[in-house]
C-alpha cells in the first residue's frame, strides 16, 4: 500500500459525510462519483481503516487516499510503438494478439512496464495502468495511465462519454455509403455511427469495404456484434464472422486509429491518430490483383 495523500479534519470543523468532504481535499480525484468507487475499493482510510462515503467525519479524523496496487506486473518482453507519452500518460499502438490485461502473462500490461518511462509526478502510480479495453485480435490506440489523477480522469472523461474513438475496418459486402446503427447489447444501448470509404472486388467474397467506425458507446464486441447483425460482419471476425470466410492467420481486420479527449491534467486537447495497419493495404492490393488476373 502506497500513501498518496493525507489529510487532518479540523478539530473545530463542522461533522460533514466523507463523500462530501473527499473531492475537495483529494484533487487527483474530481467527483463524487469517483470517491465513491475510491472508498468502495478501499483506497480512501479514515484513521487507518476502510470507511462508507456516508461516514460522518469528526473533529481530527485522519483521512488518507492509498494505492492499494502490491505486486508489480511480470515484464513481458516486447517493443511497443508509443504514439504519445508525458509525466501523466502515454498511448501506444497495441499490436493485434495480445490481450489489454488479465490473469496470464502475454498481456499490455505487463508489456508497458519496460516500454514506458516513470512518472516523477507526487502520484505517480507505481506501474503504468491501461485505462481501457481493446479486444485480443483488435489493434490501435490505447490510453495507459501514468499517474493516479490521471486514471481517475480519464476514467471519469470515458464515463460521460468525452471521448471520442475512430476506427477503421474491412467487411464482406458493401454497405450503404454511410449509417447509423442503434441496438441493445446486454441491455444496454448500443450506437455507433459509419461511413464507407472505399469498396473492392473480391473472388472470393464478392466485394470487401474498408470503414471508418465511430462508436457513441463502448460496449462489449460492440463493432463486432453491429457488423455482424447489419449483414457486414468484419473480415477476420472467427465470433461474429460467416463460416468459410475466415482468412487463415490474417487476424481481425479492425483497428483503432484516432482518439479525441481532453489531457487530464493540461486540459489541452489531444488529437492523436495513426494510419490503417499495413496488412489493410496489403490485403485490399491483393485482392486487387487477383481480381484483375481473373477478368
Amino acid at each position: 500500500m502506497i500513501l498518496l495523500q493525507s489529510h487532518s479534519f479540523g478539530h473545530e470543523a463542522e461533522p460533514i459525510r466523507l463523500y462530501n468532504f473527499a473531492p475537495t481535499i483529494f484533487e487527483q480525484i474530481s467527483s463524487r462519483k469517483g470517491i465513491k468507487k475510491a472508498i468502495k475499493r478501499g483506497e480512501i482510510l479514515v484513521n487507518g481503516q476502510t470507511s462508507f462515503d456516508g461516514y460522518w467525519l469528526q473533529p481530527n479524523d485522519k483521512i488518507e487516499l492509498v494505492n492499494l496496487e502490491l505486486s508489480p506486473p511480470k515484464p513481458y518482453r516486447y517493443k511497443l510503438d508509443v504514439v504519445f507519452e508525458d509525466d501523466d500518460l502515454a498511448i501506444i499502438n497495441k499490436p493485434a494478439g495480445i490481450s489489454t490485461s488479465g490473469n496470464f502473462y502475454k498481456t499490455i500490461q505487463n508489456v508497458v512496464v519496460d516500454n514506458l518511462k516513470s512518472s516523477v509526478k507526487h502520484d505517480a502510480l507505481k506501474w503504468p495502468k491501461p485505462i481501457h479495453r481493446l479486444d485480443k485480435q483488435t489493434s490501435g490506440l490505447l490510453i495507459i495511465a501514468k499517474t493516479y489523477k490521471a486514471s481517475q480522469n480519464i476514467g471519469q472523461q470515458f464515463e460521460e462519454k468525452k471521448i471520442n474513438k475512430t476506427y477503421h475496418t474491412i467487411v464482406i459486402g458493401t454497405p450503404e455509403t454511410k449509417g447509423k446503427i442503434s441496438t441493445y447489447i446486454s441491455e444496454k444501448e448500443a450506437i455507433t455511427e459509419y461511413k464507407v470509404l472505399s469498396t473492392f472486388n473480391s473472388i472470393k467474397n464478392g466485394t470487401l469495404s474498408l470503414l471508418e467506425l465511430s462508436p457513441k458507446t463502448g460496449r462489449t464486441h460492440q463493432l463486432r456484434i453491429h457488423l455482424a447483425e447489419l449483414g457486414f460482419p468484419i473480415l477476420g471476425d472467427k465470433l461474429y464472422g460467416k463460416k468459410g470466410f475466415i482468412l487463415k492467420r490474417k487476424g481481425l481486420f479492425l483497428c483503432s486509429t484516432g482518439l479525441n479527449f481532453t489531457h487530464p491534467i493540461s486540459g489541452k486537447l489531444l488529437h492523436i491518430s495513426i494510419p490503417i495497419p499495413a496488412k489493410f493495404n496489403a490485403l485490399l492490393k491483393r485482392e486487387k490483383t487477383m481480381w484483375e488476373k481473373k477478368n
